[in-house]
């Protein structure tokens, strides 16, 4: 259908409703106005499998679409467990009716929503604008690096005898035990969201228009003395200038579980015949690549945000994740859009597990939800908040006593937009 313009709108603009899944085509117009993109029949057909109608919110103003928000059911790995989690997503609000406040009233309700539902204690999303979301308490919770990388003469470490073998083909052909080795790396990397096999069928999905010139995707599996123990999934783009050939190999993902098939996935994704580039917008943090190759400047990191994480019931959400050391701390919450997490909140917990109280002994340290956001993966700690003040150590020592348990021995990391 095609892409409506919605221009001069006078009558009254309705509450959000819960839209039907008949709505998705007129939520997907709404959404590719919104993000300056055509419509495309294809990319709807596979998004239409993974939307959640009873999970979205539309506004209309008539009867045309103005606003929508949605939000995916999905669980989402974090320090030493796995909590569900409201994956929030297709946010727009069509051009001639922003700034009236609808995204604001969407954001609300679906956060109280969410709370009284009492199933899933944080929410996450990708933000398509870094000052949007912490109005909301969102803080930016997992970092990605951005790689951008000259390959010329780029080299890694000697292969060793034992390293396996390399094998190429399209992904479709080995879902099922992709899937496996995702969900076994996925237990001990915190951001990375649990695919269902909807979600796999999303994730492999080929839509030639989203390539960008590229070929269709490929992966990319070894095999180790056990099995099959890694994969990367990547395309290429042709490119040559005045007959030299300079064509890029666009990395979008790579699980291993051993350094032998880290280390074999990565050199060959560095010399893929004819090809000069390489980028990889979502690396992690402590991305092992950066210690490997021999001259890590043409690698050219770039620190991104990634995941932004909105607690929505605090000791729900603190009970739930591990601790890298023994903790027994005081801290009081302030948050504005849900006032039940706001008070003091006792946390005791460790390695093997968590509790957290409401209390009314005083506190050792004191933030905003947002704060607790940044907090929940690993990815900040509290002394690097204090520093900013946006947490504030009200007993002297709390801080050095507290930061260790909230670091955790993976950085956490997005793996896909969604």
């Amino acid at each position: 259908m095609p892409t409506p313009t919605v221009i001069g709108y006078t009558r009254a603009m309705t509450d959000a409703v819960v839209p039907r899944a008949e709505d998705f085509d007129e939520i997907a117009a709404l959404l590719a106005l919104a993000f300056h993109n055509d419509l495309d029949p294809e990319m709807q057909a596979i998004e239409r499998p993974i939307f959640e109608p009873e999970r979205s919110l539309l506004v209309r103003d008539g009867r045309t679409a103005v606003a929508h928000a949605a939000a995916f059911s999905r669980d989402l790995a974090v320090p030493g467990a796995d909590v569900p989690a409201a994956h929030v997503t297709m946010v727009g609000v069509a051009p001639t009716h922003r700034r009236r406040g609808l995204l604001s009233g969407l954001m609300r309700r679906q956060l109280r929503e969410i709370r009284d539902a009492r199933r899933e204690p944080v929410a996450v999303l990708w933000a398509s604008e870094g000052r949007i979301y912490p109005r909301f308490g969102y803080g930016s919770a997992a970092q990605r690096l951005v790689l951008s990388a000259d390959t010329t003469g780029l080299r890694l470490p000697d292969p060793t005898p034992a390293e396996g073998t390399l094998r190429l083909d399209r992904p479709a052909a080995h879902a099922g035990e992709l899937a496996r080795l995702y969900e076994r790396a996925r237990a001990d990397r915190p951001g990375w969201s649990r695919r269902d096999e909807r979600w796999w069928a999303y994730v492999l999905a080929e839509v030639k228009s989203l390539r960008g010139g590229a070929t269709e995707r490929r992966v990319l599996l070894h095999d180790g003395p056990d099995g099959l123990d890694g994969y990367a999934l990547y395309r290429t783009r042709d490119e040559w200038s005045a007959g030299v050939p300079r064509s890029e190999v666009q990395v979008a993902e790579v699980v291993a579980h051993t350094p032998a098939a880290y280390l074999a996935l990565w050199r060959l994704l560095l010399s893929v015949d004819l090809t000069r580039r390489l980028s990889f917008p979502i690396a992690a943090v402590d991305e092992p690549l950066l210690r490997l190759v021999d001259e890590p400047r043409q690698l050219a990191p770039v620190l991104a945000d990634g995941l932004w994480v909105r607690v929505v019931d605090v000791p729900a959400a603190l009970a739930a994740r591990r601790y890298a050391a023994d903790v027994d701390v005081v801290v009081e919450v302030v948050d504005a859009l849900l006032p039940e997490n706001s008070g003091r909140w006792r946390l005791v917990g460790g390695p093997a597990g968590a509790e957290c109280t409401a209390t009314t002994a005083p506190a050792g340290l004191a933030c905003d939800v947002r704060a607790l956001g940044e907090l929940y993966l690993g990815g900040a700690t509290p002394a690097a908040l204090a520093a900013t003040g946006r947490v504030r150590e009200l007993i002297p020592d709390t801080l050095a006593t507290t930061t260790p348990a909230f670091t955790w021995h993976r950085s956490p990391t997005p793996m896909e937009v969604f």
